[in-house]
């Protein structure tokens, strides 16, 4: 890896420290993940959001940390990448503004580990209640949850189905979060 630019990521688990489901550790994580050749390595809340700084490409950093957290924890988490650029331009440009300032814990980013299918949100607007708007900008999907998350049919499984690959989600205060995070990691 000598002499390649580093690359600063987000990287997120889907389905860890949930219900007392997949534990994985934060301080466990960093230093796993250090051991993997990432710098600057920081973690935001026990629902598995790390960034850090690789020379590696996105794919390839999903494959390590998925591979290490295996082999260390004994289960498979599926972690999506994206790079801070990216991250920067979900944090510029939520689809539902409105939701962002009146509602930031029920609009959620949802990303998938691959290209979101094509008719997605079509799919999703079948399932979805009155109060719930879904968009899609670029690989982002957008979902205002209205008035809560706890009864939409918008399920993780249903969303996984819809874009054709695993999906994970983060409210808009956890994007802001990460956002901060990233700040932090560029000036380290």
């Amino acid at each position: 890896m000598a002499g390649k630019s580093h690359t600063t990521y987000v990287a997120l688990f889907r389905g860890i420290n949930v219900g007392g489901n997949k534990k994985l550790p934060m301080a466990k994580l960093r230093e796993l993940c250090e051991g993997l050749g990432f710098v600057s390595v920081r973690t935001y809340i026990q629902s598995g959001n790390l960034v850090f700084r690789s020379a590696l490409d996105p794919a390839s950093v999903e494959q390590r940390i998925e591979g290490v957290v295996e082999q260390e924890f004994g289960f498979h988490a599926d972690v999506i990448a994206r790079s801070a650029r990216q991250w920067t331009a979900y944090a510029r440009a939520a689809a539902f503004p409105d939701a962002a300032e009146a509602r930031p814990k029920f609009l959620h980013l949802g990303l998938s580990k691959q290209k979101p299918a094509r008719g997605c949100v079509a799919k999703l607007e079948e399932y979805a209640n009155p109060d719930e708007r879904v968009a899609l900008k670029g690989d982002a999907l957008w979902v205002d949850y209205g008035t809560g998350v706890g009864r939409s049919k918008l399920t993780p499984a249903v969303l996984d189905r819809a874009l054709g690959s695993t999906v994970t989600l983060r409210n808009w205060r956890t994007v802001m979060a990460i956002s901060e995070l990233l700040d932090e990691v560029a000036k380290s």
